[in-house]
């Protein structure tokens, strides 16, 4: 007789596993819902299909298409500043300035030039640097407001009231990347850049209304030329020490003891002159890109921006050579990315904030993220005392499309918060109903008593295509307190000052109050005050919204 025996937990444990992994094979696992991609989706560039998760021919070839496209409105959007100083080079080398040369506008700039939202309240010079044989010197002149920018309008040093010259003019030594040469002890402004080409731009303040003694100082003290290694700035005992070389033979055109030329730069008269600065919105755009990538050393931009670049083919040291397809795909980025950058311009949306006053669209929204687009600029109390804003840690990528779209040039002193030093900006692009501005129609804005401006204040039309000045008979499209290049706005018996813009002067209108449009064009204007007063800052003094004259 056989006895049956209970079965051991050992067993018992055995059996269930046994039962559990039988069950298990019978239902495989449930992923969820959200990780999984069904056979079909529809989507914004079509019917998308998939088996079991790997994606069809035709979905492949979509999506490479979105990737190319996508990688081209980036660098459309995210890179057009290097596009934008590239423009500059050409338009400037194209009427015949040569880089390491001045180009100077000794009567104002007027609107037969197209530069970015440039002016015509201040005498404009401007250098294009090429630092690709050596450090270059250059010695700018006593009370001008300048900036130099590199190859990707990245900001290298102010100069001018801003600079650390503070004014006094002083001599700026531009050193390319990855000079292993002598430097100075002393002496000069030592820049070392990013790239081996950059963009140095002044302004300098008309001399009771009158521009000719100013353009007369800037011929006569800004100087470019090559640095000496052991001359001016190199002490002779470091020389005997055999610390540096003693500049003992200097070229027969410099001066011995300062060892620089005893002639001028050469100046090319800039006013009256068709130039043409502005990026083109093709797919030219994208050549003009690779352009400045070819020239200018890696590692000058952003790795991110450049991975954009490469994506679509524009890589350092290879030949830029989309075929018919890219092309095509390259074409619609240059038509979608300008589309994009005319939207941030004209029609800036509420909840990006960047609109300086409550309930009002005068706009500059580099206040958000400052020069680098990351660090709101620092806040100065009346007294002087700065107190600086921690970075957000994220980049304002809408206000750097915004910036170099529609303007030039870049530097903390765009928007500093100080008063009676430099100058502040405020864009208006609608009239009051939020329409956008006609040529045909005519419109006003009123300016309180006390206008907040230590210097002058001004504004200026721009064309919406160019966003250069508007080209109409009245040659600079601008009005303000200077009595020149036009007839200075009149004030009303309250203090306040209203500005008219229209294609014809209204009736009783003083000519400095009224700005001539084209009646075929469209327009935006800029307000600029020179040396900014405390009101601005505390928003006490506010412009009227523009209004259309019925």
């Amino acid at each position: 007789m056989k006895i049956a025996r209970t079965p051991t937990r050992f067993a018992m444990a055995l059996l269930c596993a046994a039962v559990v992994s039988h069950a298990n094979a019978q239902e495989p696992q449930k992923l969820p819902e959200q990780i999984v991609t069904p056979d079909r989706v529809e989507s914004s560039i079509g019917t998308l299909q998939f088996k079991d998760g790997a994606p069809s021919k035709e979905t492949v070839e979509k999506a490479y298409d979105y990737l190319d496209l996508m990688h081209g409105v980036e660098a459309f959007v995210n890179a057009y500043q290097g596009a934008s100083v590239a423009a500059i080079f050409k338009g400037v080398q194209d009427i015949g300035v040569p880089n390491n040369t001045a180009l100077i506008f000794s009567e104002l700039m007027d609107a037969k030039s197209l530069f970015l939202t440039a002016n015509a309240d201040t005498i404009y010079f401007w250098v294009n640097l090429d630092v690709t044989d050596g450090p270059m010197v250059v010695e700018t002149p006593p009370q001008s407001l300048g900036v130099v920018d590199d190859m990707w309008f990245q900001w290298i040093t102010d100069f001018g009231l801003p600079g650390p010259d503070r004014g006094e003019g002083g001599k700026y030594l531009f050193v390319p990347p990855g000079y292993k040469g002598e430097l100075p002890e002393a002496g000069y402004f030592v820049q070392k850049m990013r790239t081996t080409r950059a963009t140095l731009l002044g302004r300098s303040f008309l001399e009771k209304d009158d521009p000719k003694p100013v353009a007369a100082l800037i011929k006569k003290t800004l100087k470019v030329y090559p640095y000496v290694p052991g001359g001016y700035g190199t002490s002779i005992g470091s020389a005997l020490q055999g610390k540096a070389t003693l500049a003992r033979t200097p070229d027969h055109k410099l001066d011995w003891e300062f060892l620089r030329p005893k002639e001028p730069v050469k100046f090319t008269e800039g006013t009256g002159k068709v130039i043409n600065t502005i990026p083109p919105s093709d797919f030219s755009y994208f050549e003009m890109l690779n352009d400045v990538v070819q020239k200018e050393p890696l590692g000058a931009l952003d790795p991110e921006i450049m991975g954009s670049l490469a994506a679509i083919g524009i890589v350092k040291g290879k030949p830029f050579e989309p075929d018919a397809r890219m092309k095509k795909i390259l074409t619609d980025a240059a038509a979608i990315g300008n589309a994009a950058a005319r939207t941030l311009n004209f029609k800036w949306r509420p909840s990006d904030g960047g609109y300086y006053y409550p309930n009002s669209t005068w706009f500059n929204p580099l206040f958000l993220g400052g020069y680098d687009m990351e660090t709101p600029p620092p806040e100065v109390s009346p007294e002087g005392v700065i107190s600086i804003n921690p970075p957000t840690g994220a980049r304002t990528l809408n206000v750097r499309t915004t910036m170099f779209f529609g303007y030039t040039f870049i530097t903390p002193a765009m928007i500093m918060r100080l008063t009676d030093i430099g100058s502040q900006y405020l864009v208006q692009t609608v009239d009051s109903k939020g329409e956008y501005f006609d040529g045909n129609k005519t419109y006003k804005v009123s300016l309180p008593a006390n206008i907040p401006a230590g210097k002058f204040w001004s504004f200026t039309v721009y064309d919406n295509q160019s966003r250069s000045m508007l080209d109409t008979p009245q040659r600079y499209p601008r009005a303000g307190s200077q009595s020149y290049p036009s007839s200075a706005a009149v004030a009303a018996a309250d203090g306040s000052t209203t500005v008219y813009f229209g294609p014809t002067k209204p009736e009783g209108v003083s000519d400095g109050n009224w700005i001539q449009t084209d009646p075929k064009k469209g327009w935006f204007t800029i307000l600029r005050l020179y040396s900014p007063l405390e009101p601005f800052f505390t928003k006490a003094w506010r412009p009227s919204e523009i209004e259309l004259v019925k």
